[in-house]
């Protein structure tokens, strides 16, 4: 199968480098990315993401070197259907014990974020998706258990979805460039970036870092059916709430 090039967008929206004159610039484009692939052509099962989510905040996974530099965020732009299971949600708990923060997408589906995992498992944050005016995207998954919202575009004109970084090749590396996509996995990512800033300049406990975010939103400029959380992040907002250390 031809890659969607999905993860290279998604690092793109968290921390594609500034300042060089070229393409679009990351949330967050000092932080640094640490690629962990757990889904490829071939698809992936859950086993593999939980596995995933515990090396990368530092946790042992049998058989694999321990990670040397671990995550203080996972950016979680994936998702499926049902409630979470126990393999799941036992890793997410292990990665917050251990200090680092699991955002993830509420899901593209038009319905409640509570039937699809890993939005449906505790300690996360959730994030909708809204489009250019404000509005909750027509696709992102909403309820109670979105925690805020972040731009997540619709192509539908395509300019009004997220540019991020890209690349040309089918199966295999080509021409890097640059492209719109839409969805909950675009939405993400913003907030993951935004959570590295906020971690650039004071350390946070997870759910700290949470309330904090949250009370970093405004109101979404449009309307949102079912619950979008506590509403559109605002980076400088958020960034002017951390106090000087």
């Amino acid at each position: 199968s031809n890659s969607s090039w999905h993860g290279t967008h998604v690092s793109g929206t968290v921390a594609a480098v500034s300042n060089n004159g070229t393409g679009v610039t990351g949330v967050a484009y000092n932080a640094k990315v640490q690629p962990v692939r757990v889904l490829a052509a071939c698809g992936g099962t859950l086993a593999d993401i939980a596995d995933a989510i515990t090396w990368a905040s530092g946790g042992t996974v049998s058989g694999v070197p321990a990670n040397p530099t671990p995550a203080k965020v996972i950016n979680m732009s994936l998702g499926g259907s049902g409630a979470c299971g126990a393999t799941y949600q036992n890793a997410i708990d292990g990665a917050v014990s251990r200090g680092t923060s699991v955002i993830v997408a509420a899901g593209n589906s038009n319905a409640n974020a509570a039937n699809n995992q890993p939005s449906s498992c505790t300690s996360t944050i959730v994030i909708a998706a809204s489009d250019r005016e404000g509005n909750r995207a027509s696709y992102s998954n909403y309820g109670s258990v979105v925690d805020l919202t972040a731009p997540g575009g619709e192509t539908a004109t395509a300019a009004n979805g997220v540019a991020s970084t890209l690349n040309d090749g089918t199966t295999t590396p080509g021409t890097p460039n640059y492209v719109y996509y839409q969805g909950t996995s675009m939405a993400s990512p913003h907030i993951a970036g935004l959570a590295a800033l906020v971690l650039s300049k004071k350390s946070y406990t997870p759910a700290d870092l949470e309330s904090l975010l949250k009370s970093g939103t405004r109101a979404l400029a449009g309307t949102c059916s079912g619950g979008c959380g506590s509403g559109l992040a605002d980076a400088a907002k958020t960034i002017n709430l951390v106090p000087a250390v």
